[in-house]
């Protein structure tokens, strides 16, 4: 909006043109009215009695046509007129193309009068906090907040923009905290809690906070005060309508917490249970899109999307804290498969596994589709770096007589980084692995009998996880869920088969399994699961080609050896910056984030960059 339309005209004519400016000394240093000190750290007794009369709605119309590093000096605590909230400017951009300053805007408890129970545990303080989030985000889409100025060329007025964070279906606050956690458990605790706590939402006693940034508005390099202060008086009715509880939809905020709280009940009662993952009968698994991770609620034809059932073999029901009673399936700790044709739903009921270690906000169908917390997709990673890593109890004997025991590489073939890939996911304590036939090295899944015959092990240095996966189960404690389309050699080791196939398929069960497999139609949103273990046993058991597995030394995973960080060697050679989940651009490193299939949103990104970063600077190794 340009000077003399709008607000800006209310704000020039109330004030006037904007002070003199003194180029070289701020607005504030050369007026006896506000004496020597920034503004920001003088007594703001003198509030008028409206937002727009606010000392910092004053302030920044007196820096109108300054030089933009003059809005350095708003840094600090402005309290506004009604007494109930404040803005704080934390950390002001240096320029109006640098990334956007840094507010938070803060409400008393007294005010906000957000009842207690919403926000008792760390849990339902995180679900409470997700929920006011997504409604500061719609109300800042719906006001028009979250749109920039652009165009008009250097001299044009630019920024103007409020943001905060875009959740997505998760809930991820929390986990978020966790790596953060386990990243820097080691480093002081004053410093881990200020990591801890950072969130676009934080609430406690005292108050509840949004934290957002701010692209302060500039025509070229030219400060635009009465532009700025017009953000400022509409960033009232945000916080009015989204920080006090009364303008919230009560019911609704209840259902979000108790339904996270519930979510993770079920996931800390899993152990307990026997189970690695549980899904809900009722589930709606598929999403609309690869790019869209909202439900998929009709299917093509407009037919209803089949909801999730459980076998009755692998049923199971538990008693909720909030929802009562809840029926579904439970994925016993051991070996699972998961088989059926193309098509057919298998990749899609592992993708809902995978993102289980997160809670989910009602109505996204994966409510309660919980998992295994330190469950870990694995899979191989053509061309990735391996820094002494310990890959011996799969890669061993190569060429040359390289040393796999501290194995290192710029450029991993397929079958030695998905060795590396399950080596570090034992070292920071995984207990489940959640693997995709289509997404693994063939040669580092199987070798199956003929194969044996003729290329004799000692001629071969790869020994294929099919070798390994009891292993792991049976010394480490750590159970394999697996997509399973073109090996039937799994049958042998695993626990649970369980089939993703069309609803008919009861009616086909006088079929062989192989022939079940074919001319089946319909989407994949069509299928469900049958147990069918005890046929898939059957057919391994038949099988004419027998399948032989070598012994296993029994130092196999007992001993992981622990690495430590050398920190010296994740100092940034220039900027850091995760502008999107699948890249941390860490000075002139990139750091590919592709293949972490278990990230969901860009705050983890930019929460792993500032985990190196802590790790950089403080040399925990020494004790220093």
């Amino acid at each position: 909006m340009g000077k003399g339309k709008g607000k800006g005209a209310y704000y020039k004519a109330k004030y006037g043109g904007g002070g003199n400016r003194h180029h070289g000394n701020g607005p504030y240093r050369d007026e006896a009215s506000y004496g020597s000190e920034p503004m920001h750290k003088r007594s703001k007794t003198e509030a008028s009695s409206s937002e727009d009369n606010s000392e910092l709605a004053t302030a920044l119309i007196r820096l109108e046509g300054y030089s933009y590093g003059y809005y350095k000096d708003l840094v600090g605590e402005w309290p506004m007129p009604n007494g109930e909230w404040k803005i704080f400017i934390d950390r002001v951009q240096s320029d109006p193309y640098a990334p956007p300053s840094q507010i938070r805007l803060r409400v008393s408890m007294a005010a906000a009068k957000i009842p207690h129970d919403l926000w008792s545990t760390s849990l339902r303080s995180t679900a409470c906090c997700d929920y006011i989030t997504r409604h500061f985000h719609r109300t800042l889409n719906d006001d028009g907040l979250t749109k920039a100025q652009r165009g008009g060329g250097w001299s044009g007025s630019k920024g103007g923009d409020v943001q905060i964070s875009n959740p997505g279906q998760q809930v991820t606050e929390g986990v978020v905290k966790e790596l953060m956690y386990w990243t820097v458990i080691l480093i002081e605790s004053n410093h881990t809690k200020s990591v801890l706590q950072r969130s676009c939402m934080f609430i406690c006693p005292e108050y509840i906070e949004a934290r957002c940034t701010l692209a302060l508005p500039a025509r070229g390099r030219t400060i635009e005060g009465y532009k700025a202060a017009e953000i400022i008086g509409n960033l009232w009715p945000l916080v009015r309508s989204s920080l006090y509880y009364d303008r919230l939809d009560q019911s609704a905020l209840k259902k979000h917490v108790d339904s996270v709280d519930d979510q993770g009940w079920l996931r800390d009662k899993l152990k307990d249970l026997g189970l690695v993952a549980f899904v809900r009968d009722g589930a709606i698994l598929p999403r609309r899109s690869g790019v869209d991770d909202r439900p998929l609620l009709k299917a093509n034809g407009g037919s209803d999307v089949v909801a999730f059932k459980s076998p009755s073999s692998l049923s199971v029901a538990v008693d909720l804290p909030h929802e009562g009673r809840l029926e579904g399936m439970g994925i016993r700790k051991g070996v699972t498969l998961i088989v059926g044709g193309g098509f057919h739903g298998k990749s899609t009921l592992l993708e809902a596994l995978q993102l289980g270690v997160y809670n989910h906000i009602p109505g996204d169908g994966r409510e309660f589709v919980v998992t295994d917390p330190n469950a870990m997709k694995i899979r191989a990673e053509d061309g990735r770096y391996i820094n002494n890593v310990d890959i011996s109890p799969f890669i061993s004997h190569l060429p040359l007589g390289r040393d796999t025991t501290q194995f290192s590489t710029e450029d991993a073939s397929g079958s030695t980084s998905q060795a590396a890939n399950i080596m570090e996911a034992l070292e920071v304590g995984a207990t489940t692995f959640l693997i995709d036939e289509d997404t693994s090295a063939t040669n580092f899944m199987i070798r199956d009998g003929r194969m044996q015959q003729l290329v004799s092990a000692d001629k071969e240095p790869i020994t294929p996880f099919l070798w390994r996966v009891r292993t792991l189960c049976e010394r480490a404690a750590v159970s394999t869920i697996m997509v399973i389309g073109g090996s039937g050699d799994y049958f042998h080791v695993a626990d649970t088969v369980m089939w993703v196939g069309s609803r008919h398929y009861r009616c086909r069960q006088r079929l062989r399994l192989s022939l079940v497999f074919i001319n089946l139609v319909g989407m994949m949103d069509q299928y469900v699961p049958y147990d069918v273990t005890k046929r898939a046993k059957e057919i391994a058991a038949a099988d004419d080609v027998h399948l032989t597995i070598p012994e296993v030394d029994e130092n196999t995973f007992s001993g992981l050896r622990g690495r430590c960080v050398d920190p010296y060697s994740l100092q940034a050679d220039g900027k850091v910056q995760s502008k999107s989940l699948r890249c941390i651009s860490y000075g002139w490193t990139e750091i590919e984030l592709t293949n972490v299939e278990q990230l969901v949103e860009t705050g983890q990104a930019r929460a792993i960059a500032d985990a190196i970063q802590t790790l950089a600077e403080k040399d925990y190794t020494r004790g220093r």
